[in-house]
């Protein structure tokens, strides 16, 4: 898969050590968050490889419209995205107003679902594998994957859990199991925010909605 390939290795290339997603097992925390819950986080995880799955089977007759359609209402149900949308600004969120951070969830749900539409744009027989779940750090867990290439290519994904309202929600996923998206995201906003001012973070977000729609060949079709 040309796009998905292009987008794990380029993102995989940066070398990003986050405090705030450090991997030390906290067991008696974690435990007690997994037995508050009646779902399994590796769940929310499954549900995830088969909706990308499903639009990468389709894609062609989806185009990028329709796979942007069938995934803006669910990745809200799988991602913690207004805790992912806090964390990417940092130190900033602080200085927001209600009216911005609100543009912002929105803004970043957008972008997250472009993400996917954008990428996830072919199948050739890849194979998404849950390989286990283990504790990680303040009641989260962590649900280590794979996704499997026909050509035998091995591209590492974990994903970091949190507990909300009794359900399971990602708020990182690890690509090749040590990048952090979430840290590198934050890097990247907070510096765009000091440089140039929250606004311009919002337009740089929408800029890359907008060129993940035409990024493919699929994401062309009428």
């Amino acid at each position: 898969m040309t796009e998905l390939g292009r987008w794990v290795r380029v993102s995989a290339m940066v070398v990003l050590v986050s405090s705030f997603l450090v991997t030390s097992a906290i067991p008696s925390v974690a435990s007690e968050a997994v037995a508050a819950s009646s779902e399994r986080p590796d769940s929310t995880v499954n549900s995830l490889h088969e909706a990308l799955l499903g639009v990468m089977k389709e894609a062609d007759t989806l185009g990028y419209e329709g796979r942007f359609e069938r995934l803006y209402p669910l990745l809200p149900q799988l991602f913690d995205l207004p805790f992912m949308a806090q964390k990417s600004i940092g130190r900033y969120w602080k200085s927001t107003s209600e009216e911005e951070r609100a543009r912002l969830l929105e803004t970043f749900k957008r972008f997250t679902t472009a993400n996917y539409a954008g990428n996830f744009d072919d199948y050739t027989g890849q194979v998404f594998e849950t390989l286990g779940t283990e504790e990680s750090t303040h009641g989260t867990m962590l649900v280590r994957s794979h996704l499997v290439n026909p050509d035998g290519e091995t591209i590492q994904l974990n994903y970091r859990m949190r507990l909300v309202d009794g359900h399971w929600k990602i708020i990182d996923i690890y690509l090749n199991g040590t990048v952090s998206e979430l840290a590198l995201r934050r890097s990247e906003y907070s510096s765009l925010i000091e440089r140039e001012g929250f606004d311009a973070l919002l337009a740089a977000l929408d800029d890359k909605v907008a060129n993940l729609s035409v990024s493919t060949p699929a994401a062309q079709s009428p």
